[in-house]
């Protein structure tokens, strides 16, 4: 492999659900407390139960609100979570979202989803940065080992399960992620960080300081990853390297506020063939919210975003992104509070064939994306409240797709709400729908389907989130699902082309709760149940079948314990469950994660990683002949703040 020289790369920069949901359903008022964001608390641990639910969140509306109060199955990943966890890489933070399926393919790719549908080229998850989507046209997903932040900067990770068209537009299907980090005054003075193990070595400094009347911070990151291995012992070739930098400046106050931040990086990894895959990329991304007169408010940004991609023996790919989107919020008559937007997408996506195996026709393609957008929401009652939403978005494929939806809130009482939800979303086509051939040249053994057309899906939720005592929250929300026009591979003459002609259902429940049984020891829980049924058309032989949508387990289930034994010394353990995948097939697991922390002082931090404690390895997604076993993993960090 190629490795990055050390200046190229900042080289190394300077058990479960159900104990917690229990007969402790009666109720006893809650204390008031200040609504408090996770960027202006210093530890989410040290807050009650009750002021968590008064964390703000923004995923849900496009405005803030109380975690409280939004009306969808939210789940929210704080900073503090992060770093009690000794977690790494950002898809390795998911894991703590139980409404999520994450699947660690090698040691840099993962599958990731919520309420089925995953593979390694999941389509239907929503991600976001810092409000910048980061996915490919390709595909309609995200490459996970390109995604990258400095994990001790992030303020807090929501991530909802279920549709979020209306919202954020197609391909919000299924669920959306949504990264935010902490504004620049909240990441003052200096912090280094460094760490290794078996598996891995990384690194990362920041520095952040005044400017004018606003803050700014910069950054820079890497780490090494060894390469895994089969179940045979033979090396997996997927080691790799990385480097990142970056920065942030928050100029003015919450009322008339202005963000620019950027990033730039560069990873290899190898291969068995062909040389290291070689990828990089920049983003600039600027934003203005402004408060304006009687509650109103404005809010602009743009991003720039570069990838890079050169992967030997499939493709070489230069993507450039301009993104524009503008909303307006007021209220109006006392009740109705609108929010007004639409947004422009410029994508040119440029692509060398570099085999003839399989080709993209064309190689290079002018992608755009328009939408306009409203929203109401309806006060009916002091206590219930109904939002309607309509986006209206065009793309260069189906031209217009409609994603209305409807969400209706009862705050019973302060700490119970009761929500439902019913809502369109779909999957609009991506470059490999429409534009895959194989092999590179005529007669195409599949071809990609120029009449190829959006996925549908049509979802129903009903929610429940309470605090019945000042211990113990919980949410369960339960949801169907009718999918339509899912994509197949037809076989026919001459050969085959992708279709949609798969349709189906996906019923569940996703549920957490925590549980403080002092304010040194908190437990949370939380799980899944997911029964899928999909079904080709009449007359459909598609190649695969069902199985070609994606691999999930029917449940699965998380327990994490957050003890502080004294002042200076915290012990976290996890453990978390996997049920069998079908397809490959891929056995159950259960894994036991640990951590031992250490303030040595107020602003120095030891801790001692491992994951995977009881079990020498596992495997987490493939099929048995090539699937990498995911080992036993120990990491130490150090951690000093100044």
């Amino acid at each position: 492999m190629r490795r990055m020289k050390s200046g190229e790369a900042l080289r190394l920069a300077l058990a479960g659900l159900g104990i917690l949901l229990t007969s402790l359903a009666f109720r006893v008022t809650a204390a008031e407390s200040t609504p408090a964001s996770a960027s202006n608390v210093k530890d989410l641990t040290e807050l009650s139960l009750e002021q968590l639910g008064e964390v703000i969140v923004t995923s849900v509306s496009r405005r803030e609100e109380r975690l409280a109060d939004a009306a969808a199955a939210i789940y929210v990943i704080s900073n503090d979570d992060i770093r009690r966890a000794g977690v790494t890489s950002l898809p390795e933070a998911l894991r703590l979202a139980p409404n999520l399926q994450v699947a660690r393919v090698d040691a840099n790719q993962y599958a990731i989803s919520a309420r089925g549908f995953n593979q390694v080229l999941a389509n239907k998850m929503l991600v976001q940065i810092d409000g910048r989507t980061v996915y490919s046209p390709l595909f309609s997903g995200v490459f996970w080992e390109v995604q990258n932040v400095m994990l001790e900067d992030v303020d807090r990770i929501e991530v909802i399960s279920g549709p979020g068209a209306t919202q954020w537009g197609a391909n919000a299907v299924n669920g959306v992620i949504n990264v935010i980090t902490r504004r620049a005054e909240n990441s003052q003075g200096a912090l280094v960080a460094a760490g290794g193990g078996n598996n891995e070595k990384a690194a990362s400094v920041r520095y952040g300081s005044t400017t004018g009347n606003g803050h700014f911070r910069v950054y820079g990151m890497g780490f090494e990853r060894d390469n895994t291995r089969l179940n045979t012992g033979a090396e997996v070739m997927d080691a790799s390297s990385s480097g990142q930098a970056g920065f942030r400046a928050d100029w003015g106050t919450q009322a008339n506020s202005f963000t620019l931040q950027g990033d730039t990086y560069r990873t290899d990894i190898d291969q068995a063939v062909g040389g290291s895959r070689d990828l990089s990329g920049a983003n600039l991304l600027l934003r203005w919210d402004k408060a304006l007169d009687d509650g109103a408010g404005l809010h602009i940004q743009t991003y720039y975003d570069r990838v890079e991609r050169d992967q030997p023996g499939a493709i070489r790919e230069t993507l450039d992104t301009y993104d524009l989107e503008i909303h307006h919020s007021r209220t109006m008559f006392q009740r109705h509070r609108l929010l007004l937007g639409g947004g422009y997408r410029y994508m040119y996506d440029d692509l060398d064939n570099l085999t003839p195996a399989f080709a993209f026709i064309p190689a290079s393609q002018d992608l755009t994306r328009g939408n306009l957008f409203v929203q109401d929401e309806i006060a009916l009652t002091p206590k219930v409240a109904l939002t309607l939403g309509l986006k209206a978005e065009h793309n260069n494929y189906t031209k217009w797709e409609w994603l209305p939806s409807a969400r209706v809130g009862w705050q019973i009482v302060p700490d119970r709400l009761l929500w439902a939800a019913a809502s369109r979303a779909v999957r609009t086509p991506s470059r490999i729908d429409r534009e895959f051939f194989i092999p590179a040249t005529p007669p195409f053994g599949i071809a990609g389907g120029s009449e190829f057309e959006s996925e549908i899906a049509t979802v129903y939720e009903v929610g429940y989130r309470a605090q019945p005592r000042s211990s113990l929250s919980y949410s369960i929300n339960v949801f169907h699902n009718d999918f339509d026009r899912l994509r197949t591979v037809e076989p026919q003459a001459g050969g085959a082309t992708l279709q949609n002609r798969m349709t189906g259902t996906a019923d569940g429940v996703d549920a957490w709760a925590s549980y403080r049984f002092s304010d040194a020891w908190k437990l949370t829980a939380g799980g899944t149940i997911l029964h899928q049924v999909l079904e080709l058309e009449p007359g459909s032989n598609s190649i695969g079948g069902v199985a070609s949508a994606g691999n999930d387990p029917d449940y699965s289930w998380r327990i994490v314990s957050s003890h502080n034994l004294t002042s200076r010394l915290e012990v976290d353990v996890q453990v978390r469950h996997v049920a069998e995948l079908p397809n490959g097939p891929v056995p159950e697991y259960t894994a036991v994660d640990a951590r031992v922390g250490w303030k040595a002082s107020p602003g120095l931090e030891l801790s001692l990683t491992g994951q995977n404690l009881f079990d020498p390895e596992h495997a987490e997604f493939g099929i048995p002949a090539g699937r990498s076993e995911i080992e036993r993993a120990v990491f130490a960090k150090v951690m000093w703040k100044m």
